[in-house]
This record gives C-alpha cells, structure tokens and sequence, in this order.
C-alpha cells in the first residue's frame, strides 16, 4: 500500500516492478509471494469476533487481488508473469502445480504464488518457506519495513541493534518476530537460507541477490 492507509499504491506497485524487473534481467529465476494485508489482514478480523477460518480466507484471496495488481505491473515492464493460486479461480489465475510452476521459471517467466497455502492457520511467511522449498530456491528473500533483524523493536527502543548474521534457533528462542515461528521451524527443517532486508532502498534486492552486505542473514 505504500505510504497510503489502505489498498494499492500505484507508485509502490511500479516501484516493485521495477526492483523485480532489475534481478530477471540477471536470468535469475524468481517466484514471488505478495501478503495480503493492505486489504485484509485475516488475524487481525478474527480479534472483532471473525470466525479463523473464514477470515484467513478472506486474507487469501486478498493476496490474489495483489498478486494480479503485481501481474500487470510487470507485464507493463515487458516480464512474461504467470499467477499460480492454491484456490482453483480458473477465470483468473492457474491453479498451483508444482511441475508447471518450474517450467515456467525454466522459461524465464515470474511466477506469483497467491492465496498462501490454500489453508487456513498458515501465514503468507509460511506459504513463502513453503513454496521456497517446493520449487528448490536458493535463498528466500522477506523485503519488509525495516532494514533487518534487530535484537529489539527498533520503533520502540532507539538503541536497539541489528543483527547481521544469526541461526534459526537463535530467531525461535529469542521469539525475534522477523517471521511466524512456523514459517522459521520449516526454513530450519530444510536449511532455507533467509534474508531480510528493506524493500523501500532502492536496487536492495538486485544488491542482496548479487551477494551484497545488507540487512539480516539467518542460516
């Protein structure tokens, strides 16, 4: 959403395009999975009396909603996109599966991953992990609000410091709340590395993919 309150910035959306345009040209394969919360955050629905699962499906499909906005936009910057979603919307988008899913990235297309895992319970970090893991990635980039892990909230606490470099069991046992505990207990099982650093820093994620010092790693 951008600086605005609600829905899609169109600024934000050209300006994501772009940094994700700068790591295809490379002839990096990349997938993407885009949260949903600018429109609806299921956990926070749930705290006014929604029922989980319904409101996690709502969140889902408010994934969906940006994971086409995201389409768009990179097929206005010349990008070949496909969008794979864990719910059947024929209409809109193929169903996920996972061998056409590899082909495409094989053909240099961008896949979007929407509607998390089809599953209620499960974040939009574990649907990430998880779709990292299926389709064998390298490394799993979180771009985000700030520009690492730190060993407080930085918003909170002024002298809080980042962490460069720390392990899956330093992030659980310290509860660093970079992702969900799940999300991190998956990336562990299967020794995914993670990287999180500042989606808003222009060329971050073409400096991080090319090996670049910046934000956290967890290993």
């Amino acid at each position: 959403m951008g600086d605005e309150e609600f829905g899609i910035s169109p600024d934000m959306l050209k300006y994501v395009a772009g940094e994700i345009k700068s790591i295809v040209e490379l002839g990096v394969q990349i997938g993407v999975i885009v949260g949903g919360g600018n429109i609806f955050r299921g956990v926070a629905a749930t705290s006014y009396g929604m029922e989980r699962a319904s409101a996690d499906h709502m969140g889902m499909l408010a994934t969906v909603i940006n994971s086409l906005a995201l389409q768009d936009a990179l097929e206005k910057n010349g990008l070949e996109t496909r969008v794979q979603t864990a719910i059947s919307m024929h209409e809109v988008a193929e169903p996920y599966i996972l061998r056409r899913a590899i082909r495409h990235l094989e053909r240099g297309r961008v896949v979007i991953f929407g509607a998390g895992t089809g599953n209620p319970y499960f974040t939009t970090d574990t649907a990430a992990v998880l779709r990292a893991q299926e389709i064998h990635a390298e490394i799993l980039l979180k771009a985000t609000k700030v520009d690492g892990l730190y060993d407080s909230d930085p918003v909170k606490n002024k002298s809080a410091r980042i962490i460069k470099n720390t392990n899956y069991m330093q992030v659980l046992e310290k509860q660093l709340r970079v992702m969900d505990m799940t999300a991190i207990s998956l990336a562990m099982d299967n020794q995914l590395p993670l990287a999180v650093f500042k989606l808003k820093t222009k060329g971050n994620i073409k400096a991080v993919v090319c090996g670049a010092d910046i934000g956290t790693r967890i290993s």
